[in-house]
């Protein structure tokens, strides 16, 4: 049979890679023209220049497959990927307390160590991070990266103000053909979100109309600390504080053991956005999973008393979404730190889930923890002869370990669950709700243009002030 392409030499290596092409590559109308381009690479390059996915060459997990990939952060929250990361090349570690690096390296004791995230991002080879810093650097660490064409998984929350969710955001939809992109809300891969995703779009409480989210977490602090005493050696305050303003050095801001440290300093503006960022970022997502929402068109947001150096603790925030192709417009609201949404019924006692979501529809209710879910029918639906439950074999296929499900993106599909269009849009809506608390009043909100259309102090809330030399799209 002819071809277009040059002759060449039927070497062992090309015979190789020619019968992995027909094994690969699905026979349809195209398939002539394919093989000839396939043919052509082949003869011009050799099969040392051939570029396919490695998926198809290797296998996600081949030993020759190995991704790349730095840790930047690694203890609390670090230490909870050691495992998914054991099986890839781990070739930097990057951590403001240099007492962290040494305990990862016991880990990894090959990689390479940095204390300033902006260099470790320059360590040649490098092809993905995964994030585990302060919440006020997030944004900063993975619109960086993302910049320098690395793959990023990124712990919630995502950004810190609605201007760095929206850059975060359009940063990865520039790079989604090439970029995997995480947002660490690991709860996502708990099967139950799945089964509250099929309950709601297949009407099994009628038509939405509103959902609610909640959790029961409080921890008052009256402000800022004050200074006492200086840094450690091995702690890097300076890095520590990165783009946000400065604050003198307290021992108060390190005090949390391991996967709970970040209970020591995000409820302060300037290093994080409290519960709305924390645990919103989960259990919004159990919602969010189930609904298909954007950006909202309004938010308001009440609660305790405005401090200019803490989040607050109680706060209930709301907003309106537009109809998409299956349901109406509906109502989103966030609870936290005591406040509630009213109880469908008496006999449910919605004090008894921690964090859980309520959706309300024309013929029922439907009441979720992160793996654990109640149908109510209300009277008008009682029978539930509306709803046909999906068959064993057209549920949901279960999403798998979530860590994994990035790193075999980063080597092949891209796809993830929760990526950073996702998980911006989200968080967009959570830190609007924040904005609106702290100006008093329900706000009017352009999604498309990222601007609120009423209140020019709430526009001015959008954004966070930055100390000199830092900057967000680096």
């Amino acid at each position: 049979m002819k071809t277009d392409a040059p002759s060449v030499p039927q070497s062992p290596d090309r015979r190789k890679a020619i019968a992995r092409y027909h094994k690969t590559t699905p026979q349809n109308e195209n398939t002539t023209m394919q093989r000839r381009h396939f043919l052509k690479s082949i003869a011009l390059t050799g099969t040392a220049g051939l570029v396919l996915p490695r998926t198809r060459l290797f296998g996600a997990d081949a030993p020759s497959n190995k991704l790349n990939v730095a840790l930047l952060g690694t203890w609390g929250r670090g230490e909870a990927h050691f495992g998914a990361l054991a099986s890839e090349n781990v070739v930097a570690l990057c951590d403001v307390n240099e007492e962290h690096l040494a305990f990862a390296a016991k880990k990894f004791p090959d990689a390479k160590h940095y204390t300033d995230w902006r260099q470790c991002l320059d360590h040649q080879g490098l092809e993905a991070i995964v994030c585990c810093t302060t919440d006020h650097t997030h944004a900063f660490v993975a619109n960086w990266a993302m910049n320098r064409g690395l793959h990023v998984y990124c712990e919630k929350p995502l950004a810190n103000s609605v201007e760095e969710a929206r850059l975060v955001r359009a940063t990865y939809l520039k790079n989604k053909h090439k970029l995997a992109t995480q947002v660490g809300t690991q709860r996502h891969a708990i099967e139950n979100f799945n089964r509250v995703r099929e309950l709601i779009r297949d009407g099994a409480i009628g038509e939405l109309q509103e959902v609610s989210t909640w959790g029961d977490r409080q921890i008052p602090r009256p402000g800022y600390l004050p200074a006492q005493g200086e840094p450690p050696s091995y702690l890097h305050y300076d890095l520590w504080l990165g783009p946000s303003p400065f604050h003198p050095y307290n021992p108060g801001y390190f005090a949390g053991g391991p996967g709970m440290n970040c209970l020591s300093w995000n409820m302060y503006w300037d290093f994080g956005s409290g519960q709305v960022g924390d645990m919103g970022s989960h259990t919004m997502d159990l919602a969010w999973n189930a609904i298909d929402a954007g950006l909202p068109t309004s938010a308001e947001g009440k609660g305790d008393p405005f401090n200019p150096e803490v989040t607050p603790v109680r706060l209930q925030m709301h907003f309106d979404h537009p109809s998409n192709d299956w349901r109406p417009a509906i109502r989103v609201s966030w609870y936290q730190g005591g406040a509630l949404p009213e109880s469908p019924a008496r006999f449910i006692d919605l004090k008894k889930i921690d964090h859980g979501a309520l959706f309300e529809g024309t013929k029922g209710y439907l009441v979720a923890s992160f793996d654990s879910r109640i149908l109510f029918p209300n009277d008008r639906g009682a029978d539930l002869t509306y709803y046909k439950p999906r068959t064993k074999e057209t549920v949901l296929p279960p999403l798998g370990d979530f860590q994994k499900q990035w790193i075999h993106a980063c080597k092949g599909n891209l796809k993830t669950s929760c990526d950073f269009d996702y998980g911006g849009n989200m968080i967009e809506m959570m830190l609007l709700g924040l904005v609106a608390y702290r100006v008093g009043k329900k706000i009017s909100y352009d999604g498309a243009a990222g601007r609120v259309t009423d209140s020019p102090e709430a526009n001015e809330l959008l954004r966070c002030t930055y100390r000199p030399g830092w900057t967000l799209n680096g």
